[in-house]
């Protein structure tokens, strides 16, 4: 077929004309797919399609009955525009929000049966860092609060293992702070709170609900074992939980992922809130527990492992450091939040951990030798100051690192590159520049194949 033939196949104005030709190729645009030419009235003057040819049901790899071609033009032309989508929810003020997102997934899910009245809540977390937060915690404490005096058939309990076994409803969320279009870049405006509620009897989402609040009501200080954390990477168990809130709906089957990781989850919440607790033994306990159960191998287990050897004083702190170390570059992105001076490359003092920056450079060199790993350190910032000054500082930092590991191990000399990227890559994006986005103002070490 001849290009201008082809063209006015292509083209949804000419669609009436395309269907007369002979030859023209199977196939249309994909919006004029998704709207069957019976989906629009036709005209007055139309004569109708036979009822028993209708134009919905005409094959694809057929042309449409000749009744029907007199509307083609029409529908094509209001298929070639799709349905604007939904405008994002209001911004509202934080309990506005957490009660408006709460009222409509207890509202719209199908009521309990008589033993299914049971609903627990897998601890909300910020929808990039995967962290939990005061916020997310007042959040769970907003819900329990409204459920117990407006929804008497649910009972809210702490997930664990025994309310597990009784498969209750479970609700997951993620609190995350996002830009006037919604999206995870730029300036951060507000946050946006999805709430879902699953059915593990049925493996089921069952109600969903979206709200926005204002992002300076907001108290995004990480939790006490987040923000001692020394290591973050994407952690596949965390995207599992972000996944089954922020790309679910209604109807849809629980993700696997996550319901594979729901008895650790279990374990890992009980030992943060021991952590949270100074409970630091018991702590200790369920962590190591956790790391022993199915998708138990997670990032938080190996920072609280790790946080929880390091408040009671003892030795094994450095081995488990190195197995965060190495749980990083299995994964291939290792981000190390060391705390820096303002607008310096000299470690600040004023974080209780940063008296073990260089057992955690020691090891960090040891892990990438031992590896025979060359490696890419890569500096970040938060985004207050100017693009220049960051990207500079960015780059100052990551170079700082580098200096340190090829002290601990000269045989890294020539198998490191630095780099740096300002505010460009921020997880967090808020510029609070305090303990909330200091994930913000990381380092990150991701092997490479070939050396620089």
């Amino acid at each position: 077929m001849n290009s201008t033939k082809k063209n006015l196949c292509g083209a949804l104005v000419f669609a009436a004309l395309c269907v007369s030709l002979t030859g023209c190729p199977e196939e249309k645009h994909p919006a004029a797919a998704a709207q069957p030419a019976a989906a629009s009235p036709a005209p007055a003057t139309a004569t109708a399609a036979p009822a028993a040819a209708p134009a919905a049901s005409t094959p694809e790899s057929q042309p449409a009955p000749a009744a029907s071609t007199a509307t083609q033009p029409a529908t094509a032309a209001a298929a070639a525009t799709p349905p604007a989508p939904p405008p994002p929810p209001p911004v509202m003020g934080f309990d506005d929000a957490v009660a408006k997102a709460t009222h409509a997934v207890f509202t719209n899910a199908p009521p309990p049966e008589a033993n299914a009245g049971m609903v627990v809540i897998d601890p909300l977390v910020d929808g990039m860092s995967g962290y939990q937060s005061k916020a997310t915690q007042t959040i769970q404490d907003r819900i329990t609060h409204i459920v117990k005096e407006e929804f008497p058939k649910y009972a809210v309990q702490s997930i664990s293992p025994e309310n597990l076994k009784k498969n209750p409803r479970v609700l997951v969320g993620t609190f995350t702070p996002v830009n006037a279009e919604m999206k995870t870049a730029g300036v951060r405006e507000s946050y946006r709170f999805c709430l879902v509620m699953g059915d593990l009897s049925t493996g089921k989402i069952i109600a969903k609900s979206v709200a926005r609040a204002r992002i300076a009501e907001v108290d995004p200080t990480p939790a006490a074992v987040f923000n001692d954390s020394p290591v973050w990477t994407a952690d596949p168990s965390i995207q599992a939980y972000i996944a089954t809130c922020q790309a679910s709906k209604v109807g849809d089957a629980i993700k696997s992922e996550y319901l594979d990781g729901l008895l650790a989850a279990a374990l890992v919440s009980e030992a943060g809130d021991a952590y949270q607790q100074g409970q630091y033994r018991e702590a200790l306990d369920l962590y190591t527990t956790a790391l022993k159960a199915p998708a138990g191998e997670q990032l938080r287990v190996y920072n609280g492992r790790y946080l929880s050897l390091v408040q009671l004083k003892r030795d094994e702190q450095v081995t488990a450091f190195r197995d965060l170390v190495d749980y990083g570059f299995r994964r291939n992105r290792l981000a190390v939040m060391f705390t820096f001076r303002p607008g310096s490359v000299r470690f600040a003092t004023t974080n209780k951990l940063s008296s073990s920056y260089g057992m955690w450079l020691e090891q960090i060199a040891s892990e990438a030798v031992a590896k025979k790993s060359c490696l890419q350190i890569t500096g970040h910032t938060s985004p207050t100051g100017t693009a220049a000054l960051n990207d500079n500082l960015s780059l100052l930092r990551a170079e700082y690192i580098q200096s340190r590991l090829e002290e601990d191990q000269p045989g890294l000399k020539k198998r490191t590159l630095a780099a740096g990227v300002g505010s460009k890559e921020n997880i967090v994006g808020t510029g609070r520049d305090d303990a909330s986005d200091e994930l913000d103002r990381r380092v990150e070490l991701k092997p490479i194949e070939a050396c620089p």
